[in-house]
């Protein structure tokens, strides 16, 4: 393994989200079970990050899995239990925590014979209790052990709601492991939390569970850190509401894992746009693009990608700016999985069958799945067709300049914690293997030299600068080109018995 791979798996941010840079095996190679022993070497690697990025000495148990290979390497789809020892120091774990067996489901990718792991998602599980085998889900809330003591060396108190773009608060001292505990550090993080409470208006059912936000806050300061440290842009990492989440809590509630399985309609490719394109270009400026909105705890990204993608559309065929209704597809499309997450390819499709999009005033948003309740007779905007665009990143800043704003997925490495800035994560943090959130390209530019999309999220105004995210242009950062698409709109309804 390279040097900087070896780096990033001991930071512990290699194991949750990165990739080869070269890529891993694609979705045509052959899937088989192979004999256990031959999953063992995988296993017992991910065993090692998965004990290396937690802290702790748990054992391999019971292992399943599969395998995909190329001539570049071999994928390993594991999933394994794991047995936790129980944790009672003071100095390692905020509260006392029993003897656990863990749910684990890992991706372990194997290129001349090294291994890199890809994916780490590990759940509490009751064996005895619930029945649950490897081949099926963990049951219950993913609690985990508490953070090992935290490690942080800048100013990291919440942004003002009406403003992310400040870095407030004075640094806190780094910690080695072997120094002593400085007297005033739980002090310190103490009041950094507790302004965050306030700021988020968080409430806690119990002392212990506030005891644990507050480990899980701590060890999420420490995350941001790394993650500030290795961004190649000019991204600033902080509190966000999000800091009290752990990674599998905000990956379950927020992102969308079915984007990467790419199993949505297949759309015809869109004719590019030719000649020169304006140095900078950003749709806000033109009144195409509505307020930012919030998903809320639901995973239905991909339905506020879409709805933003067709205001610009109908706005540019019409001079009509209405805000479009996610809840109609969330309702509605019922090849998509509402807040388990869905594709925008089939979500185009559901719009086109159903006969149109009502309005938010008129279905209005929810953040869960309920009954259909859509009325043709109440449908405002009507779409034609749905078309892919380009990954070439020129390209589609030229169909956006000329077409209007775009649906686009990427990973969402580092969002968590993001508060403003251009982000570019390193390649193998962020890869175009794991994309899991889907946006709204709305324009793009250059800041000091340093390229950028303008991209409008769904978690609302008091995430990252005012709900935008920007990202590097140019470089294909965290797959933000791979799955660019937009609807047709011609501002005629599309007959029911032609669709």
């Amino acid at each position: 393994m390279a040097p900087w791979l070896a780096l990033l798996s001991l930071l512990g941010l290699l194991p949750a989200a990165a990739a080869a840079a070269a890529g891993r095996p694609g979705p045509d190679a052959e899937a088989w079970e192979p004999p256990p022993a031959q999953l063992l070497p995988p296993a017992r690697f991910a065993l090692e990050m998965h004990n290396r990025a937690a802290g702790t000495r748990a054992v391999l148990g019971a292992v399943s899995g599969r395998v995909r290979r190329d001539d570049r390497g071999s994928l390993y789809s594991l999933k394994a239990t794991l047995e936790e020892p129980p944790c009672n120091d003071p100095t390692v774990c905020q509260l006392p925590v029993s003897k656990k067996t863990l749910l684990c489901t890992f991706e372990v990718l194997d290129e001349l014979g090294q291994h890199m792991l890809l994916r780490r998602d590990c759940r509490p599980v009751d064996i005895k209790g619930t029945g649950v085998g490897l081949g099926g889900g963990a049951q219950g809330q993913s609690w985990g052990q508490a953070p090992r003591r935290p490690q942080l060396a800048f100013p990291l108190s919440p942004p003002s709601p009406d403003d992310g773009n400040e870095t407030l608060g004075s640094a806190l001292p780094r910690l080695d492991q072997d120094d002593p505990m400085p007297q005033d550090f739980s002090v310190k993080i103490a009041s950094i939390f507790k302004d965050f409470v306030i700021t988020y208006n968080r409430t806690y059912e119990t002392e212990e569970e506030a005891q644990w936000r507050m480990s899980v806050f701590a060890s999420n300061l420490i995350r941001a850190q790394k993650i500030q440290a290795l961004d190649q842009g000019t991204a600033q990492y902080g509190v966000t509401k999000f800091s009290d989440l752990t990674e599998e809590e905000f990956h379950t509630i927020y992102l969308n894992p079915l984007l990467k399985e790419e199993m949505g309609m297949k759309m015809r490719l869109a004719k590019p746009v030719g000649g020169n394109i304006p140095p900078e270009w950003d749709w806000r400026n033109q009144g195409a693009v509505t307020p930012v909105k919030d998903q809320g705890m639901c995973g239905s990204c991909w339905a506020f990608s879409v709805t933003g993608n067709i205001e610009g559309q109908w706005f540019l065929k019409r001079g009509d700016l209405l805000s479009l209704s996610e809840q109609e597809l969330l309702d509605c499309d019922k090849t998509d999985k509402a807040c388990l997450g869905g594709l925008p390819s089939n979500a185009y499709l559901a719009i086109k069958v159903l006969g149109g999009l009502e309005t938010e005033s008129d279905y209005s948003y929810k953040g869960h799945v309920q009954a259909c309740n859509f009325s043709a007779k109440k449908a405002k905007v009507f779409i034609n067709d749905s078309v892919a665009l380009s990954q070439n990143e020129h390209k589609l800043a030229a169909w956006l300049a000329k077409n209007g704003p775009i649906s686009v997925a990427l990973n969402a490495f580092g969002m968590q914690f993001y508060r403003r800035g251009i982000a570019r994560p390193l390649r193998p943090l962020c890869s175009p293997w794991l994309i899991d959130h889907a946006v709204l390209l709305v324009g793009y530019g250059n800041r000091s030299s340093l390229p950028f999309w303008a991209i409008k999220n769904s978690w609302g105004s008091d995430w990252g600068q005012q709900g935008y995210y920007y990202l590097h242009r140019g470089s294909g950062a965290c797959g933000v080109n791979t799955m660019a698409s937009s609807a047709v709109v011609s501002g005629r309804p599309v007959p029911h018995n032609l669709v």
